[in-house]
């Protein structure tokens, strides 16, 4: 069969480009001749990744809890990715900015959406048997949920909302390390009684909160917000971004915390006193968002709309309260 022009412009094309690299062509169509077919399960590894759930007890819905949790990750590192490409990107345009803001919305509009799967998903008396054996651990734990916060905000965003006052407004790297020590998160990790860090909040520290401090000073001069207050004055108040970031605002800090406040309502709520969360979180005063007021973007909320963070959501999801 002979070959149409377009085939052969193209051979010359991989010629030349590896020629350029002092490459072979011919050894490379070699290659190609005698490599196997591309699989979608090899491609995707999926008996690696069906592989990976390995229950600890005997209850069948403690592989849900463990699924549910690996595919809440993947859609975290969705996000980090996208964060990424807008601290990284050169001669940045809004568009980009939104477009790539609006996928990470949609990654936690899935989550929050999805999150039924373990409110309704699982039965209520094996879940507390099993969580007994997953002590200390905890979703608390998720390094990769504390890096999206990082990348979306300035970094005095994340200090606790008494501590803010502590620090600089211009702040530097060298004072991110005691900022650090301010976090919010901290409040959410301390023992009930004692108010001292639990095992869950140590182990956490130990592992991670270096390259935490690390990523925050980096990330300094590339976190959303900081790339946002790099475009020209008039990008900056486009109405797509500001709608963009009213959203990336409300699914990290409200939609997300609050359908993990459904679900530990749910489950550990129980007349008249509450059980402790895995880990021994203080999740009745750390998930909701009108006790942390986490806000990343401030600047682009009104002040009823500051004053009443979170409020709206908290009636009438979990309370089904309406007005």
């Amino acid at each position: 069969m002979e070959m149409n022009q377009s085939i052969i412009e193209k051979i010359q094309l991989l010629q030349a480009k590896y020629a350029a690299m002092g490459q072979d062509l011919e050894s490379y169509l070699d290659g190609l001749l005698y490599a196997d077919y591309l699989t979608y399960w090899d491609y995707i590894h999926v008996d690696t990744l069906l592989s990976l759930q390995s229950p600890i007890t005997p209850f069948p819905d403690e592989e849900i809890f463990i699924m549910y949790h690996q595919i809440t990750e993947l859609y975290f590192k969705l996000a980090l990715h996208e964060f990424k490409q807008i601290g990284a990107k050169r001669d940045l345009e809004v568009s980009f900015v939104v477009s790539r803001i609006n996928r990470v919305n949609r990654y936690f509009e899935a989550l929050t959406k999805s999150f039924d799967i373990m409110v309704d998903g699982m039965e209520r008396d094996q879940f507390l048997k099993f969580r007994m054996s997953l002590l200390p651990a905890s979703g608390f734990q998720s390094a990769q949920y504390r890096m999206i916060e990082i990348w979306s905000t300035s970094f005095d965003r994340l200090v606790d909302k008494d501590e803010r006052g502590r620090f600089p407004e211009l702040f530097s790297s060298d004072d991110i390390p005691e900022m650090y020590n301010c976090i919010y998160w901290n409040k959410g990790a301390t023992e009930l009684s004692s108010g001292d860090k639990t095992l869950t909040l140590r182990q956490f520290e130990k592992k991670y909160s270096k390259d935490l401090i690390e990523l925050a000073q980096s990330c300094m001069g590339t976190n959303v917000w900081s790339r946002v207050q790099s475009l020209p004055e008039e990008d900056q108040k486009n109405p797509d971004l500001i709608i963009a970031l009213k959203w990336l605002d409300t699914n990290v800090n409200v939609n997300w915390p609050l359908a993990h406040y459904k679900s530990a309502v749910r489950y550990l709520q129980k007349d008249p006193e509450d059980i402790a969360a895995t880990g021994g979180t203080n999740w009745q005063k750390y998930l909701p968002p009108r006790f942390q007021k986490r806000i990343f973007f401030p600047q682009i909320w009104s002040d009823e709309e500051l004053a009443n963070w979170g409020k709206g959501w908290v009636e009438k999801v979990v309370f089904n309260v309406t007005k």
